[in-house]
């Protein structure tokens, strides 16, 4: 059954007719169908379910000049006819490539001019890799890269710009290196730094200036270490400390 509502229209705007198309033969079959399953219509989903009823012929439209049809075309073909899509002038193809290639194809594409792109690449590439984009310019790619790195290489991206970044990094860095990090600029960070430091460690931040970060301290703090937050500004953080003491 077609679907309802929207016209039978290519990617130029022009109306399209089954008698003039090469695929007319596939119409008979059942193996395409108007406003449901054509490779010429402007809909994505419809452009999809033609491939998905017809994948041999999917390695015929890579060159296609609508840039949907090359992009829905790669996620049907083998990944033999993948690499020369990581050259094709529209991001849509090349995040298809991306997707599916092994790992040693993406490594020219750290440096894609599309961030959804690099994005891609960052979730697909490990270790040695991926360290190799903590320089990236766009903040949610060096993201993905501090969730992903492992723990012991975390220290590269420790003085990440992004605050986000570094809040990742202070989730997930080697509880050894935290002290690293207690005097970051933002206060969240310290915060999360706050919250693992070991008991014995957090002395260092006793004097921070924002009251989250101190509270946290207060109410963890060997007791005998407790005198300097009894007259804290904070009235939350004075009530920790003199419930404690």
């Amino acid at each position: 059954m077609s679907e309802p509502g929207e016209e039978a229209l290519d990617w130029q705007g022009e109306a399209i007719d089954c008698s003039a198309c090469d695929h007319r033969d596939l119409l008979q079959e059942g193996k395409c169908q108007l406003r449901r399953a054509c490779v010429h219509d402007r809909y994505a989903s419809r452009i999809h379910r033609f491939f998905s009823w017809n994948t041999e012929l999917a390695r015929e439209y890579l060159t296609h000049p609508y840039f949907e049809v090359r992009a829905i075309a790669a996620k049907f073909v083998d990944i033999f006819h993948l690499p020369p899509l990581l050259n094709d002038p529209d991001e849509t193809v090349r995040f298809s490539a991306v997707v599916r290639l092994p790992q040693r194809f993406l490594l020219k594409m750290r440096d894609d001019p599309d961030r959804e792109v690099r994005i891609r690449v960052a979730y697909r590439l490990e270790d040695r890799e991926l360290v190799e984009m903590r320089s990236d310019p766009d903040y949610y790619v060096r993201l993905v890269v501090a969730r992903r790195l492992p723990p012991a290489m975390l220290h590269l991206v420790q003085h990440d710009p992004d605050r986000e970044v570094r809040l990742e990094v202070a989730r997930r860095i080697p509880e050894e290196r935290l002290p690293e990090m207690i005097a970051d600029e933002d206060a969240e960070v310290r915060l999360e730094i706050a919250r693992r430091l070991p008991d014995d460690r957090l002395g260092k931040l006793a004097g921070d200036e924002d009251w989250r970060v101190r509270f946290e301290v207060a109410s963890r703090i060997a007791p005998e270490q407790l005198g300097k937050f009894i007259d804290d500004a904070d009235e939350m953080v004075r009530e920790m400390a003199r419930s404690r003491k």
